[in-house]
């Protein structure tokens, strides 16, 4: 009886032990499992030295938009594509740097996941605001990408004056959700909560201050945010938290509002650092010029800086080009362009398809807009 007890016992034990591991197994393998709750950089990190170092909230003058991490995107931000931001060649083969800062942004996936109100109809998770991220700081493409640029660059005309900046869009948590995800303890944010709007927010900023610190850049600083909400309809109770915290560690807090948008005009009293207003006149031809001219005394009268808009349109084929060169014309004309500091938005990339184009009348606009930036006056 020992003898058989003690075999039985012994294939008793073998069989549990295959239970256990199938369950262990299936249960890793089940793909009703949630994600893994994204973890904030712990108590143990070492810090981020740039932040140590700053001794003030960084500025910019010429900062172009790169959109980029959404599914519908055609653009690859590769060197190839980036290197015509980076640097210009004039007529005569001279290369100039060109833009000094680089907003990284994006408004929704491209798979119905909106990063900010009224772009698609289900707002973006934890998960989607850390897959852009990851987007942007990878070596080859995005903020990669550019610091090789750069790099290249300077090999070939010597080091700029100052590292080049980059600011990241920082997507709105959309009032009301309660699906976007956990921060301790598997407990949900609340979105109509104003305290977990913020915390989803200041998650975010730390997840991008470790990646920025983990991709080991050299010609870069990470500069500062981008509010993507371009009025202050949905999130005036949480913007003066989220810039503070922005403030504390000596990044600035950016935004670009559409012309008369609700709030434009409140930009200091919500605590951003810079507001840059958009004319929006590129876009619509029954728009009259007299729009650039309104706009631009609208931002003088409130002390914000300004847009420069053009997409795809304005080459050629399309017949855009002369509302690009009324751009340059009125903020000359409106001591706009010796003054203020500018953002350009260009569509996808429409200033990389200016640059390659064969086009005499193309070739002629892209050199005109670049040395209408790079022969602009300081900016105080």
């Amino acid at each position: 009886m020992k003898i058989v007890r003690r075999v039985m016992g012994r294939y008793f034990l073998q069989y549990l032990f295959v239970c256990l591991t199938c369950i262990f197994c299936f249960s890793c393998s089940s793909d009703d499992n949630p994600e893994p709750e994204p973890e904030k950089p712990s108590s143990e990190d070492p810090g981020f030295p740039w932040e140590e170092e700053r001794t003030q909230i960084l500025s910019t003058r010429d900062m172009v938009l790169i959109y980029g991490g959404g599914a519908h995107r055609t653009t690859v931000w590769d060197k190839e594509h980036l290197s015509s931001y980076v640097t210009y060649k004039d007529e005569t083969g001279k290369e100039h740097w060109l833009f000094d800062s680089f907003l990284f942004l994006e408004i929704h996936n491209g798979k119905d996941k909106m990063f900010a109100s009224g772009y698609t109809q289900t707002p973006a998770n934890q998960r989607d605001w850390m897959d852009l991220v990851d987007y942007y700081f990878q070596s080859k493409i995005a903020v990669g990408a550019l610091d090789k640029c750069i790099g290249e660059a300077a090999e070939r005309i010597g080091k700029p004056s100052e590292k080049h900046k980059i600011v990241i869009g920082l997507p709105e948590p959309i009032f009301g959700q309660k699906d976007w995800g956990s921060l301790k303890d598997g407990i949900m944010l609340d979105f109509s909560s104003s305290l977990d709007r913020i915390d989803a927010c200041k998650w975010y900023i730390d997840y991008v201050r470790k990646k920025f610190k983990a991709l080991k850049v050299a010609n870069i600083e990470l500069a500062g945010f981008y509010w993507i909400a371009e009025e202050a309809t949905n999130t005036r109770t949480i913007v003066r938290d989220i810039a503070a915290y922005l403030n504390e560690l000596k990044y600035s807090f950016n935004w670009i509002p559409y012309f008369n948008s609700d709030g434009y005009n409140e930009w200091k009293n919500l605590r951003f650092n810079y507001a840059f207003l958009q004319p929006n006149y590129f876009f619509n031809e029954t728009v009259p010029y007299s729009r650039l001219d309104e706009a631009c005394q609208i931002a003088i009268k409130n002390g914000m800086d300004m847009e420069v808009e053009f997409d795809e349109n304005v080459l050629s084929v399309n017949n855009g080009g002369g509302r690009l060169y009324d751009y340059m014309k009125a903020f000359k004309e409106n001591n706009v362009w010796n003054s203020k500091r500018l953002a350009y938005y260009q569509g996808n990339s429409a200033l990389y398809l200016l640059s390659v184009s064969a086009d005499p009348s193309d070739n002629r606009l892209y050199h005109e807009f670049c040395h209408f930036i790079i022969e602009r006056p300081g900016i105080k």
